[in-house]
Order: C-alpha cells, then structure tokens, then sequence
C-alpha cells in the first residue's frame, strides 16, 4: 500500500509539473497572438520573443515589455499609449491575469474574452475602441475591484449582474453608448462610480445620486429624479424617451394599455371614446400625416437634380452654408474617380474618423454654417459648426491630386495616429478625386502669429514674457513628439511658423499641418510650404528634421524679437525704423549680437518689463544653436525641448515691475514709435 501510495504522489507531482509548464507555455503563446494582431510590424513590442540575446523560452524568463509573472504565470500586463490595435481574444487564456492595463490605445472587438480572466483584480481599458455590450459573464470576476471601460463605443443596457461584484471599489462608464435603465447597483463597497455622457433614461435609483452626486450622472438627456435633473413624470416610470428608443419607436409597457377592447357603443358611451377625444385623435392624426408630408417634401427638395453622370447640384447649399465658391464637395457617386475601383460610391461618400465617438455624417458638414478662416499654400480652412453645436476646422486641400487613394489613406494614417497634447488633433477625413477634406479640432484662440504680429499699436496688449515662453514649449513638444515617433523614418513636419502654432480653448499650444507635406511632390514641397526655410534646402530641395529644427529656431527669434520673418524675406528694404542688413531675420540677429548691441534684438514688449534680462538672452542662446548654417550642429528637438524646460519662468512681472522707460537692457536703444 505504501507503495501505490507513493507511485500515485509521483504521478500527481508529475502531472502538476507538466499542467504548470504547458500553463505557462499558454501564456507566451497568447501574448505571441496579442503582438502579432496588436502590433504587426513588431514595432512596439519588439523585445516580445522566444529567440535572441533576451530569449528565454517563454513570456516570464524573458522579463518583456509590460509583462510581469507571478509563479511562472503572467500575472500583469501594462501597455499603455502605444497606439496597438485589434481584438483582445487572444488574452482570454490568461487565468492567472490580475492586472491589465490597455488605456489610451486603438483596441476594438468586445471586452467580453476578458469575463475568462476569472483572477482579474484591475481593469483600465479607457480611450479604446471596444464595441459592443457589458456581458452578463461580467459576473466571473469577482475578485475585480477597478474596472475601467470610459471613452470607448460601448452600448446596450447595464447588466444586473454588476451587483454580484460585491468588491468593486472603482466603476467608470463615461463617455460611451450605454442605454437603458440604471439598475439599482447594489455595490456596497464602491466608492467611485461614473456614468456620465452615455444614452441612459428614466428614474435614477437616490441612493445612487445620495452617494455618487450629480457629477457621475451628467449628460444623459433622458434621466430624472432629484434636483439637477428634471421631475420624472409617469412616462418616465414606463418608457424611455423617445430619442433613446430604438429605431426610432418607443417600447410600450403592456400593463399600461386595458386587457379589454374598447367597444364603440351609442348606448354605453360611458365604455367607448367621447366625442371630445374622437375629435383629438382625428385632429392629432391630421397634423401627424401634414408633419411627415413636409419632412418629405423637404428631403425631396433637399435632393439633386441629378447632373449627367449623376453627380449633384450643391450650389444652392454651398451659398447657404458659408462656404461660398470655394466648397466644392461630391456628396455621392464621384464620377470620374479612376482610382482601380478601390472603393464603391458609398465608400466614396463617407467620412473617415479615426475616433468613433462624436461622428458625423458628410451631409451634416454640408449642411453646417461655416466661414473661411484664412487660405494656405496647402488649401482654404474654414470653421464649420453642424447642427448640436459641434465646432470643427475644416481644411479643403488644394493640389493633392496627385496622390492615390490607397497612398493618401496610408499618409492620413500617418496624421491620425499622433495623440498628443500640443499637436492638434486630426478627427477625419474625406477622399474622392476632385475633392479632399480634413476634419480637425478647432482651436478657439488663434495662431501664435496674429498674438505676436496681430493689432500693434498704441492699444496693443503686450504679450506677456510667460505668455511666450509657455506657447514656445508647448510647439517644442509637439515637434519633438513627431520627431520621436517617426525617428526611424525620418518624417518631419516641414511647414513650421508661427501661424501654424495655434491655440486651443485653454490658451494651450498646438502644432498644426502636421503630415501634409507628404502629400506633395517631393520637388515641390519647399517651394510650396511657407515654412521657415534652412540653408541647406536651397540646394537639397529636401524636407528634413534637421531644417525643422532650424526653422523653430527662427520661430524662437520671432517670439523673442516681435518681427516676422516675412518681413526680411519679402522685402530689400528694412521696416520703418529698422537697419537690418541682411536679407533673413537669422543673419540679422547675427549681426546685432556681434556688434553687442544685443538689447535691440528683443521686442520691445519684453523690455517693458524687469528682471527678466536672463532668461530673455538664455532663450536667444537656444535659438542661436537652432539656426547653425551646418545641419550636424543643430540640436535634436528633443534636447531642444529640454533647453527651454531649463529656463524657469514663475510669473511675468508684476504691474510694478513694469517699465515705462522701456529701455532696461540698454539706454540706447529706440523705439519705433520714436524712430519714426
């Protein structure tokens, strides 16, 4: 018997051995699937592999990016920001899985192969991609305690079975498609819930608002009960509203409505319909089929005539909604599109978004009141506002012709992919031949050129020395994102100047026009970009990032000087009160410096103010090695981008720090005014 008991523990022992080999074999090769759908190219996760100097076998000895084990076993997966995409199947084997952060990437599918992951402690899958319902099999992962889904495209009702997660300390919903009821959640432990921006309705559950406050509620038209919300009325209780049902009809309630017919009887009125509601109904009903005759009249009138080729006629629209002869859009069929059919009419005629939440379709940017912002060597940008009140910039490229529809899709890719606090964002965009539209973020408060050049005068309001130095490196930083991201490929952003540095409703500072240099021919890319020019492109003819270090060199001299570069490119002769005696403000500068007269460099703005002498010649120093002639002397953005960081800036000076004399740096020195 002791023997038989000790040959069965061996065997025991034996297969548990190889359970937990084979287990977490599993887990390298699910992770191996995750790489090659989230990032292809093996880019991102370019140490992920079973082979090589770092190699170990499997996911665990080979310490990989993001991945930590625990008992041979994956146990955490943290890969935040790094734009991977696809479905997250192939991470439903990973039982020993207790923590997974996925935030802030381009992930799609559904979360539903997570509901596998039964040990899952946190969850954060926020600014994603997933589609689809909150499974009911939510209910597995009892020992969740941070759940994390906002700013994805979820929809469908929330599942009743979010009450069985009776550790949930953390739930965050906001900002998807979730419709329905809100369940009366019965999650003891939970101390942080929001549900806000979503398509929920009906009564919401006081104790939820008692412990949560309106703030987790906010932005789901259809809910009621206590103060912010509106009074909930008896509809309320049975049916949602008629803008969240589905397909446009509301559901009915059938123990609202008699089990009985209602009998129409001259003898027993009392069991028919008065007179009085006869006569309502046949009014209401009148009225019903007038309202859908005119919606239908209009969509009729709404229509083109229908052109030869059956393209349409939006010239009426185009003067109704402010784009005057300049828009030019085919809203469906372009014809003469010779693309090798890569697409059909209806691909055509959409909009391609690179975010899923707040779309739209290309008919209600027709439809949008709209005015021109200004023309570019690039194209006309306009500010269009569609009918919820959604602003978007919208930029109408001028000679793209040339490019394809695939290698203008792949270059578009390029543009989208960039998510970065100081690039301005591109939402979508628009291809058919004789057309190309961009659908960015507007920036509220204008470009960096209308702030530093816009108004001089005796009424001018100075910008300000920490104005200046904040929207500096805020344009280092995006540049210095674009540079690092598309290090290995070399990408610049070509077209840098002050009028391409905008601001967004904060006052913060965005780099625009990222990418479109692609989309010319190479050769005439620099004669067709007003971007500050290096050098060197007089004879390369090339765009470089090393020219567009220069160029935010020159971009450095114009916030530090308050001159335009235009005006030394444009013009022999010098501005009024102005010796320039070179022909570009870099050389200008130069000559200032080697004369020592270095005050006379700096806009008189800034000389207004005290005790700012040094930072004002620190930041003149990194502006100097920025427009080095030789391209190998320049700096990097990024150590750019740290010179400036260097250069600590609390405040601008006070009211009685201000100069009237305005002469601080240098008793000589003369303003305009008093030069002319």
């Amino acid at each position: 018997m002791e023997v038989l008991h000790a040959f069965i523990l061996l065997v025991t022992s034996i297969f548990s051995l190889l359970s937990a080999s084979s287990a977490f074999q599993n887990d390298t090769a699910a992770l191996l699937r995750f790489r090659a759908e989230a990032d292809p190219h093996g880019r991102l996760l370019s140490n992920w592999t079973t082979t090589g100097s770092g190699g170990g076998g499997d996911a665990c000895s080979s310490v990989w990016f993001g991945v930590q084990c625990l008992n041979n076993r994956v146990a955490s997966l943290s890969l935040p920001s790094l734009n991977l995409r696809g479905p997250i199947d192939s991470l439903s084997s990973l039982d020993q899985l207790r923590i997974l952060d996925l935030h802030d990437n381009r992930l799609n599918g559904t979360v539903l192969p997570l509901t596998k992951c039964t040990n899952l402690k946190l969850v954060y899958l926020s600014e994603n991609d997933f589609s689809g319902e909150i499974p009911q099999e939510v209910a597995s992962l009892r020992r969740l305690l941070r759940l994390d889904l906002s700013g994805n495209n979820l929809e469908g009702r929330l599942p009743l079975e979010l009450s069985n997660l009776t550790r949930l300390l953390t739930l965050r919903l906001q900002d998807n498609a979730i419709s329905g009821r809100i369940p009366d959640l019965s999650l003891y432990q939970l101390n942080e819930l929001n549900l806000s921006n979503n398509e929920l309705y009906g009564r919401l559950p006081i104790n939820l608002l008692r412990k949560f406050g309106p703030k987790s509620f906010l932005g789901n038209q259809g809910l009621c009960g206590q103060s912010p919300f509106p009074s909930c009325s008896f509809t309320d209780f049975i049916t949602p509203p008629a803008a969240t049902a589905s397909a446009g009809t509301v559901p009915s309630n059938p123990s609202a409505f008699p089990s009985t017919p209602i009998i129409f009887s001259g003898k027993n009125s009392r069991k028919g319909l008065s007179h009085g509601v006869v006569v309502a109904l046949v009014v209401s009903n009148s009225v019903l089929v007038l309202v859908i005759l005119s919606f239908t009249f209009a969509y009729c009138c709404s229509k083109c005539s229908g052109g030869p080729n059956g393209e349409c006629d939006y010239s009426e629209r185009k003067r109704n909604s402010g784009y005057n002869s300049e828009k030019k859009v085919y809203a469906s069929n372009v014809g003469g599109d010779s693309d090798g059919g890569e697409s059909n009419a209806t691909d055509k005629s959409r909009l391609v978004f690179f975010d899923r939440r707040k779309q739209f379709e290309l008919e209600e940017l027709l439809r949008a009141s709209a005015e021109m912002l200004g023309k570019g060597s690039l194209g006309t940008v306009y500010r269009a506002v569609l009918d919820d009140g959604c602003t978007v910039a919208v930029k109408r490229l001028k000679d793209a012709n040339p490019c394809a529809r695939k290698e203008f899709e792949q270059y578009m890719d390029v543009i989208g992919r960039m998510r970065h606090p100081n690039i301005v964002r591109l939402r979508a965009y628009y291809y058919a031949k004789e057309e190309k539209l961009l659908v960015y973020d507007y920036m509220a408060n204008g470009s960096l050129y209308s702030l530093l050049h816009g108004n001089r005068g005796p009424e001018r309001i100075p910008l300000d020395w920490t104005t200046r130095i904040s929207l500096i490196l805020g344009a280092a930083r995006g540049l210095a994102c674009i540079h690092t991201q598309y290090s290995s490929s070399k990408i610049p952003h070509g077209n840098v100047k002050s009028s391409n540095i905008l601001l967004d409703k904060n006052g913060v500072a965005c780099i625009s026009d990222f990418g479109l240099s692609l989309l010319l021919n190479p050769a005439h890319a620099i004669a067709r970009l007003g971007g500050y020019r290096a050098p060197e492109q007089a004879e390369t003819k090339k765009l470089s990032q090393q020219a567009d270090v220069y160029s935010f060199g020159v971009l450095l001299l114009e916030v530090l000087t308050g001159r335009a570069p235009s005006q030394f490119q444009l013009s022999a002769q010098p501005p009024a009160g102005e010796e320039p005696p070179a022909d570009d403000l870099p050389k200008w500068v130069r000559s200032v410096v080697r004369d020592e007269w270095t005050a006379e460099v700096f806009d008189e703005e800034l000389l207004r103010y005290k005790n700012i002498e040094e930072e004002l010649v620190a930041m003149l120093q990194v502006a100097m090695v920025c427009v080095a002639t030789q391209p190998e002397k320049r700096p990097s953005m990024v150590e750019v981008t740290k010179m400036v960081e260097e250069i600590r800036v609390e405040q601008s000076p006070s009211r009685e720090e201000y100069d009237d004399s305005r002469n601080s740096l240098s008793p000589s020195l003369a303003t305009t005014e008093e030069a002319v």
